[in-house]
């Protein structure tokens, strides 16, 4: 902490500085927690997609033909595969953090086996799900 003089000459106390990104080591669990967070964004934009599809249903064949040509198309399904792992990450990270609220799984390895878990669990059920669609097509 540093000491601040105010306008009328007084001392103030300021508050302690918060250390950049840049002095700590990056982990594992500090990159899930930020995939966790962008993951959460991701889903409300995911989200859109599901509102263009309930809307495409609700209005003619026109536009749900228009939905489904682009869902089908590359950019489509790349979209989708990135929401569904989006949603599946997301799921798993919030279950992680469940547990660390409860205070289970804190200590060191631990804390990095749950994270791994996490991040495998989410790609694990992502292609499952993928490959499953795939199959009954």
């Amino acid at each position: 902490m540093t000491d601040v003089k105010a306008n009328g000459g007084t001392l103030l106390r300021a508050r302690p500085l918060s250390p950049h990104l840049s002095v700590y080591r990056w982990t594992l669990t500090m990159a899930m927690s930020i995939a966790h967070r962008l993951t959460g964004a991701a889903l409300y934009a995911g989200t859109l997609l599901l509102v263009w599809w309930l809307v495409a249903l609700a209005t003619d064949a026109g536009a749900y033909e228009t939905f489904a040509r682009f869902i089908g198309s590359i950019l489509g399904r790349v979209i989708l595969f990135g929401f569904t792992w989006a949603l599946f990450h997301h799921m798993f990270g919030g279950i992680r953090h469940f547990v660390w609220d409860v205070g289970r799984g804190l200590d060191h390895p631990a804390r990095e086996w749950i994270t791994a878990l996490s991040l495998v669990a989410g790609l694990a059920l992502t292609i499952l799900v993928w490959i499953i669609a795939f199959l009954i097509r």
